[in-house]
């Protein structure tokens, strides 16, 4: 069987997806390999498709036993054998499959990081001819990444254990130098590197000023009543009391944070993966390795502590495909807690490194140009266009207003506060000062004596704070990385004195998140038939809870999209749809074709 009769056949695929063959192809020659795909890219795809035209076992080695029976009920769905060996097992059920594994009845074998080095593990793997090892969200490995986990290390004892067995190190976020690391660490040789742009075009960036902060959640997900969403908060108090007022407010929610008790952790996680909970609340303790593909939206309500952590938490909107939305939450109180978080760190190092990390983020929250791009280059990607089109700079332009009154105003102020207290002063202090605002710290070290005392009153303070970031990213104010406290620079002193032109953004003023209604929403997907859509979506549903398994299992959300909009009426027709391999025709043809048939007949006048 060729690799594109496989795809076909077994996944219903006409064609790969950028990098997929050459990944797999590598890796089938026996060649280590390092691949970097962003979330919805297709990673599985590049490990399960190899088990499946050579003879063998396929270790995969996950780092979430919660997930794996998911992971293995999709596969077995399109007609793959698989199995996963976990704690969530009594010893009966284990031992009958690792029975099954010994007669060679498996071709992939899911398993956690702990258990691919257990001794009594390893001489089974002696027995099964494995024929490739797996090392999915590789990223785990070092701790420059924002998942480290110590026991990922002890998986380059496999290369020592299986030294003909190929490698292969899949991730979907990681640096240059976090790459370098997955190579290192996991002892791959010479590997084949593959690194796909971390460009995920159909998801929607945007950042809205949070004011009244639950009133824009309760709108946002209200908007979206009928769709997947995940909030990430930065403590479980918040994730808690998030969750009961949503679900008092009539949206089904539920916390996720690693004070639950793992039972209840895993009864929030598989509500919501099977559709019978819309939202969960969750900390940074949620999501990694998720394979629920139709999460709609994804929306921080805290400021995230890095770009990566973000990314890689938006990754997990729109994994189909589809339109898909990620909002930011941000006000310059969530900047200060942060950094007050930050100056508790006791280790200098870690304290300068977290105090960079949320500074690129802080940037990324206040930028008046395309966030996507500010993305893409901060992974390293040169080749860049300065506008995607489909973030809310892109989309709703700030206006450009002349900032160069504002700006010899602001760099005097600073100089003089300086002059006068001998210590420089936080932005927060600086535009007070600047307004004309009497505080208690004002009066303490007399700035309001100082001639720039109230100057500047022609701005608000988000608008004075948004030309402060400006003079920042041009380097005529630096901020001290202890203090966070801003100086002025000898560029800025210069622009002083040649009383140099600036432009700044003004900051959108959002009062609230507007409800979807009447307006074009970013999840709104062009269908022939959305009434046809939402029927195909409950006969989803309704066969995977007989199945006991998430309906992403039966079909994607791409895939009714496809089927609402082809309408197919014959199983030849169904069978061209994408997703639609010859196992799931065979299961699921014939109940779909007759709902998509009887929707027409009653649509007929």
């Amino acid at each position: 069987m060729t690799l594109d009769d496989a795809l076909n056949h077994q996944f219903g695929y006409a064609a790969f997806r950028p990098l997929q063959r050459e990944i797999i192809e590598a890796t089938l020659a026996g060649t280590d390999v390092m691949a970097l795909l962003p979330t919805g890219a297709g990673k599985s795809l590049c490990f399960q498709l190899p088990a499946l035209v050579e003879p063998g076992l396929t270790l995969v080695v996950s780092p979430l036993i919660a997930l794996m029976k998911d992971q293995v009920d999709a596969l077995e769905a399109n007609g793959i054998a698989a199995t996963f060996l976990n704690s969530s097992l009594d010893p009966a059920e284990a031992a009958r499959r690792i029975s099954a594994l010994d007669r060679g009845r498996y071709r992939l074998l899911y398993v956690a990081p702990e258990r691919a080095v257990m001794t009594g593990f390893l001489s089974g793997l002696d027995r099964w001819n494995l024929r490739r090892i797996a090392v999915d969200e590789a990223h785990c490995v070092s701790e420059w990444g924002h998942d480290f986990r110590p026991e990922y290390r002890q998986l380059a004892s496999l290369r020592e254990r299986f030294p003909g067995v190929p490698m292969l190190a899949l991730t979907a976020t990681a640096t240059g130098r976090v790459r370098d690391d997955i190579v290192r660490f996991l002892a791959l040789r010479s590997p084949q590197r593959f690194v796909a742009s971390f460009n995920r075009p159909n998801l929607r960036y945007a950042v809205f000023e949070k004011r009244d902060a639950y009133a824009q959640l309760l709108s946002w997900c209200t908007a979206r009543a009928k769709e997947s969403g995940i909030v990430y908060v930065q403590s479980r108090a918040s994730a808690e009391s998030l969750a009961a007022r949503l679900s008092s407010a009539g949206i089904s929610a539920r916390p996720y944070h690693a004070g639950l008790s793992r039972e209840e952790r895993s009864r929030n996680q598989e509500l919501f993966i099977r559709d019978d909970v819309r939202v969960i609340c969750a900390t940074i303790a949620f999501g990694m390795g998720i394979d629920k593909p139709n999460v709609r939206y994804v929306v921080h309500y805290d400021v995230p502590k890095s770009i990566e952590g973000y990314y890689q938490e938006t990754g997990r909107a729109g994994r189909d495909g589809l339109p898909s939305e990620c909002a930011l939450f941000f006000n310059d109180g969530d900047a200060a807690k942060q950094r007050h978080f930050i100056r508790l760190i006791p280790d200098a190092t870690e304290r300068q490194r977290a105090g960079r990390l949320l500074g690129q983020m802080l940037d990324f929250a206040v930028m008046p140009q395309c966030r996507r791009a500010y993305l893409l280059r901060y992974f390293g990607e040169t080749e860049v266009p300065d506008e995607c089109g489909n973030c809310d700079n892109c989309l709703h332009p700030a206006d450009r207003v002349d900032g160069t009154l504002a700006a010899q105003k602001l760099l005097s102020c600073v100089y003089r506060m300086r002059e006068h207290s001998g210590f420089s002063s936080g932005a927060q202090h600086i535009v007070d000062v600047l307004m004309g605002k009497v505080t208690e710290k004002v009066r303490d070290r007399g700035h309001e004596r100082l001639s720039t005392f109230g100057i500047g009153t022609e701005f608000v303070k988000n608008e004075w704070l948004a030309l402060i970031s400006e003079l920042l990213r041009s380097g005529c104010l630096e901020e001290d990385p202890q203090y966070r406290t801003l100086l002025l620079t000898a560029e800025g002193r210069l622009a002083l004195n040649e009383r140099r032109t600036f432009t700044f953004s003004k900051p959108r003023v959002i009062e609230k998140v507007k409800k979807a209604r009447g307006r074009a929403s970013a999840i709104a997907v062009a269908s022939a038939d959305e009434g046809l859509f939402e029927a195909l979506r409950h006969l989803r549903k309704e066969m995977a809870d007989a199945q006991d398994v998430p309906a992403f299992v039966i079909f994607s959300d791409a895939t009714l999209r496809e089927l609402a909009s082809a309408k197919p009426a014959t199983l030849a027709a169904f069978r061209q749809i994408g997703g639609v391999g010859d196992a799931k025709l065979e299961r699921y043809g014939e109940r779909f074709v007759s709902a998509i048939r009887l929707a027409q007949q009653e649509g007929t006048p």
